[in-house]
């Protein structure tokens, strides 16, 4: 496949998103050239005319390829991976890649009591000093629970290789570590391990307020 055009990733202006590190995670392990453009939520700038003729959701990440526009991060993984399917980010065998789907639709569906008392503000600003509530540890339960299911096998990745749902497992995770919450210590050494990545390193060292 010829080289792609410079894609463009609009990104919340606080790099805290963790939907737009998850693109921004793809497009640098495949390797292919993007521009970074930000959007203040915090201003609403989402919401304007501007913006919202360009995303569907009005939310980030969104993705310009040429004319074509793609909101929604799972859908832009598995874009760019039909697009440029190396290198992958998704595992090649049929139901490992299902489940590794089902991981990130998961993440992103559920767990709201602990995403709420853990924002990612935690992760990539400032902890907070509040005990998680009895949702919030239930919620947190829940997790670990399915992550040491995910990784029985005993090997570094969630599927053999890495693919992009380590990332958004760690990330969950990271919630937790970074505000000093308790992790079970096979959970914790795996997020650390995921997190050194130099793709999730592109995403950290972006400047913050």
């Amino acid at each position: 496949m010829s080289s792609p055009a410079v894609f463009t990733l609009y990104a919340d202006s606080r790099f805290t998103s963790p939907y737009a590190m998850s693109v921004f995670v793809t497009l640098t392990e495949k390797g292919l050239p993007f521009t970074l453009q930000t959007v203040d939520l915090e201003a609403g700038a989402n919401r304007q005319p501007a913006y919202a003729a360009l995303s569907l959701s009005q939310r980030v990440p969104l993705l310009l390829d040429g004319d074509f526009r793609l909101a929604e991060s799972s859908a832009i993984s598995e874009y760019l991976e039909q697009q440029y399917p190396t290198p992958a980010v998704y595992p090649a065998e049929v139901r490992q890649r299902a489940l590794a789907r089902q991981v990130q639709a998961w993440l992103r569906s559920d767990l709201l009591p602990l995403r709420a008392q853990r924002s990612t503000e935690v992760v990539f600003c400032r902890p907070v000093d509040c005990p998680l509530d009895a949702a919030g540890q239930q919620a947190a339960d829940k997790l670990f629970a399915a992550a040491s299911q995910l990784l029985a096998h005993g090997g570094e990745h969630l599927f053999g290789d890495w693919c992009i749902a380590d990332t958004d497992l760690a990330l969950m995770l990271q919630r937790l570590l970074q505000n000093g919450d308790a992790v079970p210590p096979r959970l914790a050494d795996y997020a650390r391990r995921q997190w050194q990545r130099p793709s999730l390193q592109g995403w950290l060292q972006l400047p913050r307020n």
